[in-house]
C-alpha cells in the first residue's frame, strides 16, 4: 500500500500528470518536457525526481542527454487497484438504470391520462 500511496502523491500534480501523459507517447529529454510548460527547468527537474522515487520514470543516459521514458508498473498497480472497485460501480449504475426505467415507465403511465 506504501507504493500506491506514492504513486498516487506523485500524480496528485497536474504537471506531474502531464509529464506522464506525454512520456506515455514516448521517451523524452528535460528539455522536451519542460517545453510546455511556463516554470524553469529546476523546477521541471523537481518534479521529474518525485516521478522517478515514485517509480513511475526512469532516466536513461545517451551521450549527454538523460531521456526519461515511463514506467508501467506503478500505473498497473492503480489500474488493478481501481477494476476492485468496478463491481461496485457497475452494480450502483444497474440500479440506477433500474430506478430510471421506473420513473420513465410512471412518466408514461401519467401521460396517458
Amino acid at each position: 500500500m506504501d507504493r500506491l500511496n506514492e504513486t498516487f502523491a506523485a500524480l496528485a500534480d497536474p504537471t506531474r500528470r502531464a509529464i506522464v501523459m506525454r512520456l506515455a507517447e514516448g521517451e523524452a529529454t528535460v528539455n522536451e518536457l519542460a517545453a510546455p510548460f511556463a516554470i524553469s527547468l529546476p523546477a521541471i527537474s523537481r518534479h521529474l525526481k518525485v516521478l522517478e522515487t515514485a517509480g513511475l520514470i526512469t532516466r536513461g543516459r545517451s551521450a549527454q542527454l538523460r531521456p526519461c521514458r515511463i514506467e508501467a508498473g506503478p500505473l498497473k498497480e492503480i489500474a488493478d487497484w481501481v477494476e476492485r472497485y468496478r463491481g461496485f460501480w457497475d452494480q450502483s449504475f444497474d440500479r440506477l438504470d433500474t430506478y430510471l426505467s421506473e420513473l420513465k415507465g410512471k412518466g408514461d403511465d401519467n401521460a396517458d391520462r
